[in-house]
């Protein structure tokens, strides 16, 4: 289910340069256009992920998916830059309203296997975002502008007669309200977070410039399309594998060396012109992000009780998708202004600081993550 919502974002992402070209968006307005996703999944994950602990799982799931919906319906009949941004506003909305929900399912039903688990609800992510950009390039390419958006809406009307067949039970919800901010009291708690903060630091920045950046060294929508199913493609097998290695050994002995080897795969796209140089090192940068990616989810999840494990889950994505916004909509601007080799040093700096920062209060996540979450924070006095 996740991995259906990840094709539409997917598919946004190959289309930038087509909006560039055909609708005559700026590489500015492509940024906002991408940063409001993000700075709208950061609202419902933050408002919203809580009430999934509280037992509304389900209500949660429908929702997001209805708004979903909505969202690729509106992309479908418009053509103006403000119009793309309220429907991308939607779409991060629906998705940002699913994410920690389902999370909870996995991290309550099985908590031995919390690691391995989120990697393959990463995998089925990756996966949708594999065939989003494809299904996007080919029907663009061949059809019209508007036909990814139609077939993601009909999608998704498909996907919502199908949850209604789903066990969406995530464990006792539990009526004490704890409050969130709790959760920062933790020093592992808060490295995980700045883990993720380096890893979303490249998503926003990767969303925003990849189309543009293949784009003018030459290549076609369908090239692009493909480019971004090669990075994909080595994430789905290797994510289970790195949630595995990561609970076994601990998230942070694999998270910095992992986001360090994205960093320098960052500075290439930012020097390197060569179309097929450039795609060949995105397919190694995305097997350092298969790592990262669980390594971060199961970095906040030991650090939280099974009181907050949505809470903590959608503090964390919620966390990645504002500096991811953040990064997208500086990057816009950076790219049209500055060009890539500033825009991908810059960025690459910021990563290895946050990371160092992760590193230092990370200590208790640098061993075997056979424990169970911590035990349930106390309800307020």
């Amino acid at each position: 289910m996740t991995g259906s919502l990840s094709m539409a974002y997917g598919s946004v992402f190959t289309l930038l340069h087509d909006f560039r070209e055909k609708l005559g968006f700026s590489e500015t307005e492509l940024g906002v256009i991408v940063a409001v996703g993000f700075f709208a999944g950061f609202i419902a994950q933050v408002g919203l992920a809580r009430f999934a602990d509280r037992g509304h799982v389900r209500l949660l799931v429908h929702a997001g998916v209805i708004v979903a919906f909505v969202s690729m319906f509106s992309m479908a009949m418009t053509d103006e830059a403000w119009q793309f941004t309220v429907a991308r506003f939607c779409l991060g909305a629906g998705t940002g309203a699913t994410g920690p929900a389902i999370r909870r399912i996995l991290i309550t039903r099985d908590p031995a296997n919390m690691g391995a688990n989120l990697g393959k609800m990463g995998a089925f992510d990756i996966v949708g975002f594999v065939l989003g950009p494809v299904m996007a390039g080919v029907l663009a390419e061949f059809v019209n502008l508007r036909a990814p958006f139609v077939f993601m809406a009909c999608l998704y009307v498909l996907l919502y007669g199908w949850i209604f067949r789903l066990d969406l039970s995530a464990g006792e919800g539990t009526t004490v309200k704890v409050p969130v901010r709790r959760l920062f009291r933790s020093r592992s708690f808060n490295a995980g977070m700045l883990g993720g903060l380096a890893f979303f630091i490249t998503i926003g920045v990767f969303e925003v410039s990849w189309s543009l950046l293949l784009g003018d060294l030459g290549a076609s929508t369908l090239v692009i399309a493909l480019s971004i199913a090669l990075f994909a493609l080595p994430m789905i097998p290797l994510a289970p594998f790195g949630g595995r290695l990561a609970q076994r050994e601990g998230p942070m002995r694999i998270m910095p060396y992992s986001i360090l080897g994205a960093v320098a795969c960052m500075l290439v796209y930012g020097y390197v012109e060569l179309v097929w140089v450039i795609i060949a090192v995105s397919a190694l940068h995305a097997m350092f992000d298969a790592f990262t990616m669980p390594a971060g989810q199961l970095a906040v999840a030991l650090s939280s009780s099974s009181q907050q494990a949505a809470a903590a889950q959608g503090l964390y994505a919620a966390m990645g998708l504002f500096v991811a916004g953040i990064a997208s909509l500086v990057g816009g601007f950076a790219y049209e202004n500055w060009g890539p080799e500033i825009l991908y040093a810059g960025s690459s700096a910021l990563m290895v600081v946050a990371v160092g920062a992760a590193v230092a209060l990370g200590g208790d996540l640098r061993g075997p993550a056979d424990r169970s979450h911590p035990e349930p924070a106390s309800a307020p006095s």
